[in-house]
């Protein structure tokens, strides 16, 4: 059985004993949680994310080129084909942006379900959010990895409190 189970990334617990104390890595698409000590082929995961959104970007924009030249075929006109370039162009900047600052904080559920028409036309700059974001880290990693120390120190701040003997406690006369 490997160390990380195939739905999650979290580490399974055998049958019967314990699970680890403390707070558990949530874990990334793609990179489990491999994140934590980057081990188990982290290195070639972010180097394999680099290269797929990059080569998938590189396939969007081949087929939104064969869509646009299928408009100049169908004699649409001029401002239809400029407002296509337009919508594609300004709905891929908003979508990066948007995936490059939840890569820092957690986007609002709302927010993030109103953006979802907007996400989808423009995937192409998702796809390069990813792609430039893997040269630094794994996407989200900063995130992630700030709610996990500041949970490992919360937790080891309340173990440590009740760590002490009670019956060796001073008592006050």
């Amino acid at each position: 059985m490997s160390a990380e189970n195939g739905t999650n990334g979290i580490p399974d617990t055998p049958a019967g004993s314990t699970p680890p104390a403390g707070p558990r890595p949530e874990p990334l698409r793609f990179f489990g949680t491999t994140w934590v000590n980057h081990d188990h082929g982290y290195a070639a995961r972010r180097a394999g994310l680099a290269v797929g959104s990059l080569a998938v970007a590189a396939a969007a924009c081949f087929v939104l080129r064969i869509a646009y030249e299928g408009l100049q075929i169908a004699d649409i006109g001029g401002f239809v084909s400029l407002l296509m370039v337009v919508m594609f162009a300004v709905c891929s900047a908003l979508a990066f942006r948007h995936t490059w600052s939840g890569f820092s904080s957690r986007p609002d559920p709302d927010r993030q379900s109103s953006l979802r028409g907007l996400l989808t036309i423009g995937f192409v700059g998702t796809l390069l959010a990813y792609f430039f974001r893997t040269f630094t880290e794994a996407p989200g990693e900063a995130l992630h990895r700030t709610e996990y120390d500041t949970a490992r120190e919360e937790y080891e701040k309340r173990t440590t409190r009740r760590s002490r003997n009670p019956s060796k406690k001073r008592r006050s006369s």
